[in-house]
């Protein structure tokens, strides 16, 4: 009975087919969006003609911000833009519109990389000079280590302190990265809060990734210099992976003694401003909105709100060694959370 059905139907298509799927459906079709897609397939029956309709239909259906004026064939309007901007907003059913922010002098918030809330003022009120003296075996490790690593660096780059600082954050942006993921997978693992130190630690690799983006902007590294970025970062990143691993008080240790040689890597960046050695240039736009500096900010300005954030994840990092070397666990302890 099936059978006989579905040939009964198959005779009857073929001969009303020609009648129902004329030309003259397919134009109606093509003037009525709202009742083309009652129609099917059967706008393909021109093919000179109707791809290109069933196309700017289906266009049309997807896009959730159109409007009823919009949905007409041909008549999808383009995203408004100002004149001599070429951006185009993406128009996507799952509803995600890019916010709108405005900066106080009411132009238009420009970066995507982070907001406005994600600013700050730099304290350099910090005290720079302030030094872990090593005492255990640990400390004396961590700290020979990073005086022997300061080595091959102060040969391959001697005074170019732009580049240096460039290469310096790519190192320094890894240790929070890896502390905070460790430190989330433990949480999951034992159901337990953090005390903040995710937190704490992952705002510290981005404010160090915030100053690679800075010094990107001032200073233009050589082919080799990103060959050894790769490199470096590859090693480093094991390494301390492992070292965390092993031993979480002798790794934040380490992290404390590389921003003591950073803070004085950049007041030697500092001494070749003043000397004349290198331009003090205007500060690039990114590092005035990050730090909420001055508009006529110099590069000096940058260099110095860079060295507080130094000296302010040395503190960090000194202090959660310390609650290692006390016996506690940093997720029993508050981190200080917001300090730079």
């Amino acid at each position: 009975m099936a059978m006989m059905g579905s040939r009964s139907a198959g005779s009857l298509l073929r001969q009303l087919g020609p009648r129902l799927f004329s030309t003259a459906v397919i134009s109606r079709a093509a003037a009525e969006p709202s009742q083309a897609l009652l129609y099917g397939s059967s706008i393909f029956a021109t093919p000179a003609r109707a791809p290109t309709t069933w196309v700017k239909l289906l266009s049309v259906r997807m896009a959730s911000s159109s409007t009823p004026a919009q949905e007409e064939v041909g008549q999808q309007e383009e995203p408004a833009t100002t004149p001599g901007d070429e951006r185009k907003e993406v128009v996507s059913y799952w509803g995600m519109a890019p916010l709108k922010l405005m900066k106080e002098d009411g132009t238009e918030w420009k970066w995507n990389c982070f907001r406005p809330w994600d600013t700050y003022s730099s304290d350099q009120t910090i005290d720079l000079k302030k030094h872990h003296k090593p005492t255990t075996l640990l400390d004396k490790i961590a700290y020979w280590t990073v005086k022997t690593l300061r080595v091959p660096t102060d040969i391959f780059f001697q005074r170019r302190y732009g580049c240096r600082a460039m290469m310096l954050e790519t190192v320094a942006a890894v240790p929070g990265m890896v502390g905070g993921m460790l430190l989330h997978l433990r949480s999951l693992r034992r159901f337990e809060h953090s005390g903040g130190w995710i937190r704490a630690l992952l705002e510290e690799a981005e404010n160090e990734r915030m100053h690679l983006m800075t010094f990107m902007e001032v200073s233009n590294p050589r082919w080799y210099e990103r060959a050894l970025v790769l490199a470096v970062q590859g090693v480093f990143f094991n390494a301390y992976f492992i070292g965390y691993l092993i031993s979480p008080k002798f790794a934040h240790r380490v992290v404390g003694y590389l921003e003591e040689e950073a803070i004085h890597s950049y007041t030697e960046f500092l001494k070749e401003i003043d000397a004349g050695r290198i331009d003090n240039v205007p500060a690039p736009a990114i590092a005035i909105d990050y730090w909420r500096l001055p508009a006529n900010s110099k590069l000096r300005d940058v260099v110095m709100v860079v060295r507080a954030d130094e000296a302010h994840h040395r503190d960090v990092n000194h202090y959660a060694s310390d609650i290692h070397y006390q016996g506690l666990e940093l997720q029993k302890t508050p981190a200080p959370l917001g300090y730079h």
